[in-house]
C-alpha cells in the first residue's frame, strides 16, 4: 500500500493481458528531481524554485526560430500573473478571479475549468485586496489554489472536482491571497497579504494535503504578552519589540517566498514589511522587530521555529522579503572543499544574500541596485550598516530601493550551468517622510489601511526604469545587466540551451544568450506581460508557454507610487481593451495568431455641466486612498481597473453608487462598500471629476 510519504515511488499495476504498467507518483522526490524535462511541478519548476530546465532543444543556436505553437484567448480575463504548471501533459493555470483551467499541453484545447465563484463569496462584503493570483500547486494528483477572499481548496487534477475547501481567515478580516500555495510532504502552506490594509498580525499555516485539517500555524510576529505566547520563537521576539505593538499588529504578512527543501527537510518562508509601516509608531522605542522582512526555517511537521536571518531589522520603507528563496550548492571556497548548500535571496531591499541553508548563516551580501538607506552588510554581525537619516528621523529622506524593491515577486532564476542568477530589477526611488503624522495617535483602520508615512516619488538613480541583472552569487557582482525603459518586467526562466527568457512590460518576449545578454529572438505579443514562463518536453518537441496579461500592483496602483518619469501608465495597457492570452512556442510552431490593437489612452470625459466643488474634492482625495490599489494614485488608471476619469458611470449619482456601493460590478472584482455614506460618495465623485479635468 502507498505511504503517503514515498518518494518519488511506482505503482506497479498489473493490466487485463498481464502486462505490468508504472505509474509515476508525483511527490516530493519527484517535485525535487531536477533532471525531468516533461514537467513544470511547481512554481518554481522544482522545490529548489530555481526556474532552471534541463532541456536544450531550444537553444543559442536555433531560439531565432521559435514561432507560436498554440495559443488559448482569455477574453474574462484581466490581470495575468500566473505561472502555469505541467502535469503528464496537461498544463493548469489560474486566472483572474482565482478561476482554475486545465489544458491539454500540446493542443492548448480546453479540457476543464473550476470556478470557486469568488464573486459569490464577497456579494455584499466590504473585501479590499487584488483579484490576480500567482499560481497554483500540485502534489499526488491533487491541484491546490487559494482565493482573493481567503479560501484555500484541492481539486482532483484529472477532473477538476473539487475535493475540500478551508476558510484560512474570517471573510471580514482586511486580508487578501494573491501567492500559490506550497505542497510538501502530504502538508499545503499559505499565508497572506493585506499588511497596508489596516492592523494585522501575519502567519503561515499548513493544512493536511489528503482532508484540508489545520496541521499548524506559525505567527510571524508576537502578540499581546498579556495574552501568553503560542511558543518559545514568539516570546523571543517579543524582546525585539516596543511599545504597543500589538495595536498595529504588527505586520510580516507572508504572501509569497515559500521553499521546501527536501534534502534537509525544511520549509523556508520569507516574512513581510512592518504594519505600519514607520516603526516609530509600531515600535517606538526601536527594535528589529523579528520576525519582520526575514528568512524563517520551520519544521515541515510541526512548524516549529529551527533559525532565522533577518535581511532589514526593524524595517521603516516596506522593505519585505517575500521575494524567492532559491536553493543552490555553491562552490565558494577551493575546489576541494564540499559545495555550500545555500539560499539565494534578493529581496525588495537592493542586497543579495547567499545564506547557509543549514544553520541560517549569512554567507554573504552585496548591493545589486543603488541602496541609499545602507552602504553594507556586516559579514561578522549579518546586519546592514545604515546611512544617517534614513530613517527619515528628522526630515524627509531620498531613499532607493523605493518601495515597490529592487526586485519584487517577478521570479528571480538560476542556471547551475552558468552560475548566474537571473533578476528582474527595478531601479525606482522615493522621498520619505512623516512630516504632519501624528506618531503618538496615528492607527490604521481596518479596510481603509494606513501606512504612517508619506512615500512620495522621487528621481530615479538611473535613466532607466528597470533591468535584468545576471548576478554571480560566488563573486557577489554582476556579469552582465540589461537596462530596460518601462518596468515592472515579467519573471525569469533558464535554460540548459544556455537561454534567459521573460516577459517585459512594453510587450516583448524575449530569449537572451545566459551567458552574455545578447538578445537572440522576440516576440510582440501586443501587451505588457507580468507573468514568468514555463519550458516542457512532450512528444520530442519542446514548448515554451507564457500568461500575457499585464498586471499585478504595477497595473493597478499605477504613476505616482513609481515615479513620474517611468510611469506605468503610459504604457497604454488599458482596462479591457487587449485580449489576455496563454501563449505556448515551439521550433515548429505554425499557429496563426490575430493581432492586438495598439496601445489606448482613454481619454478623461469634459462633463462640463458637473460643477466641481473644491472642498468636496479635497474630501474625495482622502477616501479615493482605498481605490488607489486598482484605480491608481490620482485616479490615473494604468490597466488593472477601469480609468474612473473616462466612465460615464462617474457621471450619474445613483448608477456610481450601484457599484461602489451595492457592489454591481462584483463578477468583474469590483467589491461593494456598504457602509459608504452618500456624502463620501458625492466627494468621490467630485475628486474623480477634478482629476479628469486637470
Amino acid at each position: 500500500m502507498k505511504s503517503r510519504y514515498c518518494l518519488y515511488a511506482c505503482l506497479l499495476l498489473i493490466s487485463a493481458c498481464g502486462q505490468e504498467t508504472e505509474v509515476v507518483v508525483y511527490d516530493d522526490k519527484a517535485i525535487a528531481d531536477e533532471s525531468q524535462k516533461a514537467h513544470w511541478l511547481a512554481y518554481g519548476r522544482t522545490h529548489d524554485e530555481r526556474r532552471f530546465s534541463p532541456s536544450d532543444q531550444i537553444n543559442t543556436g536555433n531560439v531565432a526560430d521559435l514561432k507560436v505553437d498554440w495559443f488559448l484567448d482569455l477574453p474574462q480575463d484581466v490581470g495575468l500573473v500566473s505561472t502555469p504548471l505541467v502535469v503528464d501533459g496537461t498544463l493548469y493555470f489560474t486566472g483572474t478571479m482565482n478561476v482554475i483551467r486545465a489544458v491539454d499541453a500540446v493542443t492548448g484545447e480546453l479540457l476543464w475549468k473550476y470556478d470557486p465563484q469568488v464573486a459569490k463569496e464577497i456579494q455584499g462584503k466590504r473585501k479590499i485586496g487584488w483579484k490576480h493570483n500567482r499560481g497554483i500547486s500540485f502534489y499526488e494528483g491533487k491541484l491546490f489554489a487559494a482565493t482573493w477572499d481567503g479560501r484555500l481548496f484541492a481539486l482532483d487534477a484529472t477532473t477538476g472536482k473539487e475535493l475540500w475547501t478551508v476558510r484560512t481567515f474570517d471573510i471580514d478580516q482586511a486580508l487578501y491571497i494573491t501567492g500559490a500555495p506550497k505542497a510538501f510532504k502530504g502538508k499545503v502552506l499559505i499565508g497572506n497579504g493585506g499588511t497596508e490594509n489596516g492592523p494585522s498580525r501575519g502567519w503561515v499555516a499548513a493544512y493536511d494535503a489528503e482532508t484540508g485539517a489545520e496541521a499548524w500555524k506559525f505567527h510571524i510576529v508576537p502578540g499581546n504578552p498579556a495574552d501568553g505566547f503560542e511558543n518559545a520563537a514568539m516570546e523571543m521576539a517579543a524582546r525585539t519589540w516596543t511599545g504597543e505593538w500589538w495595536k498595529h499588529g504588527g505586520g510580516g504578512n507572508a504572501w509569497h517566498g515559500f521553499t521546501y527543501d527536501a534534502e534537509l527537510d525544511v520549509v523556508y518562508i520569507g516574512t513581510g514589511n512592518g504594519s505600519p509601516w514607520n516603526r516609530k509608531i509600531r515600535s517606538p522605542e526601536g527594535g528589529d522587530n523579528l520576525f519582520l522582512c526575514s528568512i524563517v526555517a520551520l519544521d515541515p511537521d510541526t512548524g516549529e521555529y529551527r533559525w532565522h536571518y533577518q535581511t532589514t531589522p526593524g524595517e521603516t520603507w516596506d522593505y519585505n522579503s517575500n521575494m524567492d528563496i532559491v536553493l543552490a550548492d555553491l562552490q565558494i571556497g577551493d575546489a576541494g572543499e564540499e559545495p555550500v548548500k545555500a539560499i539565494l535571496h534578493a529581496p525588495k531591499n537592493g542586497f543579495f544574500y547567499v545564506i547557509n541553508r543549514k544553520n541560517g548563516k549569512l554567507i554573504s551580501a552585496e548591493p545589486y541596485v543603488e541602496t541609499t538607506w545602507a552602504t553594507r552588510i556586516d559579514i561578522e554581525t549579518g546586519r546592514p550598516v545604515e546611512v544617517p537619516g534614513a530613517r527619515y528621523e528628522t526630515d524627509a529622506a531620498y531613499v532607493t530601493p523605493n518601495p515597490y524593491g529592487a526586485h519584487s515577486w517577478h521570479s528571480m532564476s538560476f542556471n547551475p550551468h552558468t552560475g548566474l542568477a537571473y533578476i528582474p530589477a527595478m531601479h525606482y526611488a522615493t522621498n520619505f517622510s512623516d512630516e504632519g503624522i501624528d506618531l503618538e495617535t496615528f492607527q490604521a483602520v481596518k479596510f481603509s489601511g494606513g501606512i504612517g508615512v508619506n512615500p512620495l516619488p522621487a528621481k530615479s538613480p538611473r535613466d532607466y526604469p528597470a533591468s535584468l541583472i545576471a548576478w554571480d552569487p560566488v563573486k557577489q557582482e554582476a556579469a552582465w545587466q540589461i537596462p530596460q525603459q518601462s518596468g515592472p518586467n515579467g519573471g525569469t526562466l533558464t535554460t540548459a540551451g544556455n537561454l534567459v527568457f521573460q516577459g517585459r512590460a512594453d510587450g516583448r518576449f524575449v530569449a537572451l544568450d545566459a551567458r552574455t545578454g545578447e538578445e537572440l529572438w522576440s516576440f510582440n505579443a501586443g501587451l505588457g506581460i507580468t507573468a514568468a514562463p514555463i519550458t516542457y518536453e512532450l512528444n520530442g518537441r519542446q514548448y515554451v508557454s507564457i500568461l500575457v496579461g499585464w498586471g499585478g500592483g504595477a497595473a493597478g496602483l499605477g504613476a505616482k507610487y513609481a515615479s513620474q518619469e517611468f510611469s506605468p501608465s503610459h504604457l497604454g495597457w488599458d482596462y479591457g481593451k487587449h485580449m489576455r492570452r496563454l501563449l505556448t512556442f515551439s521550433l515548429e510552431g505554425r499557429a496563426e495568431m490575430p493581432a492586438l490593437p495598439p496601445p489606448y489612452f482613454p481619454e478623461p470625459i469634459e462633463a462640463p455641466d458637473f460643477m466641481i466643488d473644491p472642498a468636496l474634492a479635497q474630501q474625495g482625495a482622502t477616501a479615493f486612498g482605498a481605490c488607489v490599489a486598482c484605480h491608481g494614485l490620482d485616479a490615473k488608471a494604468a490597466g488593472m481597473a477601469p480609468d474612473l476619469r473616462a466612465s460615464q458611470i462617474v457621471l450619474d449619482g445613483e448608477s456610481f453608487a450601484s457599484v461602489v456601493r451595492a457592489g454591481a460590478l462584483v463578477a468583474r472584482g469590483m467589491p461593494a462598500n456598504p457602509e459608504i455614506t452618500d456624502a463620501e460618495l458625492d466627494a468621490l465623485r467630485h475628486y474623480i471629476r477634478k482629476e479628469a479635468r486637470e
